[in-house]
């Protein structure tokens, strides 16, 4: 498979990542990742694998957060075939009011699996002035 072609695959999974969070379906959110996957939130909470990926969001996915569609041209830099980093922008609504100050840089490491490509890792940090 070309680099061409993960990357598109990739760009997929970064949109069904923010189609999962906003249809509130955290089986589906935690199935985009790897099973032994590393999850950092924006405030240090480190989540070891999909199953606490998923127990975490499904209580989050209850409250009125929502993603927004990112402006930011994701960064996919392939490592080997097998694996890429990612790097995106993010942010989020609140009872569909945008707030600026849950705007965030995020950083994947994007895994090929026998079930299509996965995030193996993720680490959400707030962007603020410093």
């Amino acid at each position: 498979m070309s680099t061409t072609e993960s990357t598109v695959e990739i760009n997929g999974l970064l949109a069904r990542l923010t189609e999962t969070w906003n249809a509130g379906d955290s089986v589906g959110y935690a199935e985009l990742f790897t099973a032994d996957a590393d999850y950092v939130t924006f405030f240090g909470l480190h989540l070891k694998g999909r199953e606490a990926i998923e127990e975490t969001h499904r209580g989050l996915f209850r409250t009125a957060i929502k993603l927004d569609e990112s402006d930011v041209e994701p960064s996919i830099r392939h490592i080997t075939d097998d694996v890429a980093v990612v790097v995106t922008g993010g942010s989020s609504s609140v009872n569909g009011v945008p707030d600026p100050s849950r705007t965030s840089t995020v950083t994947f490491t994007a895994l090929r699996t026998p079930e299509g490509w996965r995030f193996a890792s993720f680490h959400n940090s707030r962007v603020v002035k410093p």
